[in-house]
């Protein structure tokens, strides 16, 4: 049987190919007819390349149905699709490009200049454009192409996807996702979360990340579903489209935002079945808020890019605030102390199943240490569980920062600002943001003699990577705070800062 991850998306097909699959925010309608008939152009202009087996094809385009097509046709194709974050700018481009080594990338046509240029001269074959106004290259190369694919066979444990995640030393680390990885979990939350055929998802997540791509795209599309899809989140569109959508997946700042909206009532959810949040902690505030106002419970779940979705609140039954739910069929969740396996009241979350990604691309000496000797995968976060089953994430043992649902690498941040001329060194924290969880924060120490300004070191480092991981503020000081054995004292830090 293949496979194929694109044969179970695909297997719930309404019986009415016309059907509408995807309708965006502007009028434009998308029968499931054209999702078939688009993936196999652009599957077939794939395959007219001679791409060789497991080839990467990295994309870093605006948000659109296309784009979503651009995914399943990879998939259906039987290559390795590598999604990049749409603000990265050159320095991180050239980073992923040289780390992941696509056949292919595929960019906005704004980019096209510079993106081609460190493509070409990394050994990428091929660069291909792709608009958010369904303008580029790459659909008018797939439109000489055949409407019909017969998709590739392929293995549970073929290579679907590799996505670029944070990390605690050294640069961003590529998870390797299999079709039976990503598939398993599409499965278990469509019963999970009690898909059905006429629910309509209204999609306002990046489709660049898990929470957009596969959590919320891979939920509609196995349902058989329709899809209102936004290019971003938008508070006024959102509450323009609500009355129309059963579903809604956002990360907390998005709720935080609804909130602030006084036309955001029960009447504008009264159709509504399912909000989920996750991505980054919901504030209990949030939480209870929501409650108030629309009398629905938001559904808070955890999930990484290396394991996709691992637990969740329960569909039917009590929905707990502060907490991520129970795990998920076929999950094993435990918490663990130094002592390998050893269960503690709080400790290191390490899991176990077939959602759980194959390892860091190019790293198999950073997989190993990932992993237990009995096959737990060590998530760097740290959670408890209470006598009922539900696990709270009550911190992280890795130094991560996330901020509005995006997970932030302080190293990499710390390196661009440490070469700012006049920079003697730097720490970057996280601090808590009432809109985005958390607020990166710089604490620099410049060189004897510099003067150097908040404005100036933020505009340097806007310059150079995404606008997401730029502080929103810099602070100086005259050194920084360290333990006996010269170790930055971050904690110090965040406690002097968070006042």
């Amino acid at each position: 049987m293949n496979a194929n991850l694109y044969c179970l998306l695909t297997s719930r097909i309404p019986l009415d190919r016309t059907a509408c699959c995807i309708e965006t925010h502007n009028g434009l309608y998308y029968s499931w007819d054209d999702l078939e008939h688009a993936t196999a152009k652009i599957a077939n202009l794939f395959k007219s390349l001679k791409l060789p087996k497991g080839a990467r094809i990295a994309v870093q385009v605006d948000k659109s149905p296309e784009a979503l097509m651009l995914y399943l046709a990879t998939i259906r194709a039987g290559y390795i699709y590598v999604p990049l974050n749409i603000a990265y700018r050159q320095a991180e481009i050239e980073y992923f490009i040289g780390d992941a080594q696509p056949a292919v990338f595929i960019c906005s046509p704004t980019n096209f200049g510079w993106i081609s240029k460190i493509a070409f001269q990394s050994g990428t074959t091929h660069v291909f454009t792709l608009g958010q106004d369904r303008h580029g290259s790459l659909l008018a190369r797939a439109g000489h192409q055949n409407d019909t694919f017969e998709t590739a066979v392929t293995n549970a444990d073929d290579l679907a996807a590799i996505l670029y995640t944070s990390g605690t030393t050294g640069r961003s680390k590529g998870a390797m996702l299999t079709h039976g990885n990503l598939a398993s979990n599409a499965k278990v939350l469509d019963e999970y979360w009690r898909w059905q055929s006429n629910d309509v998802l209204l999609h306002a997540l990046p489709l660049f990340h898990v929470h957009g791509l596969f959590v919320a795209s891979h939920g509609a599309l196995l349902s058989g579903g329709k899809m209102i899809f936004l290019p971003n989140f938008d508070c006024a569109e959102v509450l323009r489209q609500l009355p129309r959508a059963t579903v809604f997946m956002g990360v907390p700042t998005y709720y935080i935002r609804l909130l602030a909206d006084p036309l955001f009532d029960r009447t504008a959810c009264a159709n509504m079945r399912l909000f989920i949040s996750g991505s980054a902690p919901l504030l209990i505030d949030t939480f209870n808020n929501f409650i108030q106002r629309t009398g629905h419970t938001i559904l808070e779940r955890y999930g990484m890019s290396e394991t996709t979705m691992l637990s969740s609140n329960p569909y039917e039954g009590v929905r707990i605030g502060g907490t991520v739910g129970l795990p998920l069929p076929g999950v094993s969740i435990r918490v663990a102390n130094s002592v390998e396996g050893h269960q503690t009241e709080t400790g290191d979350i390490e899991v176990k199943g077939p959602n759980v990604f194959q390892g860091y691309w190019q790293m198999p000496e950073k997989t190993s240490e990932e992993f237990t000797n009995d096959g737990y995968f060590k998530t760097g976060d740290v959670g408890l569980f209470s006598t009922d089953g539900y696990l709270s994430i009550v911190g992280r043992s890795k130094d991560l920062i996330i901020t509005g649902g995006y997970n932030i690498y302080p190293k990499e941040i710390e390196e661009f600002i440490d070469g700012i001329e006049g920079v003697m060194e730097s720490a970057v924290i996280g601090i808590p943001h009432a809109d985005f969880g958390e607020a990166v924060t710089a604490v620099v120490i410049t060189k004897a003699g510099t003067v150097l300004s908040e404005k100036e070191v933020i505009a340097k480092l806007k310059a150079r990577i995404a606008n997401f991981k730029v502080p929103k503020q810099v602070y100086f000081l005259a050194e920084l705070p360290r333990n006996a054995m010269g170790k930055v004292q971050k904690n110090l830090l965040r406690e002097q800062y968070s006042k």
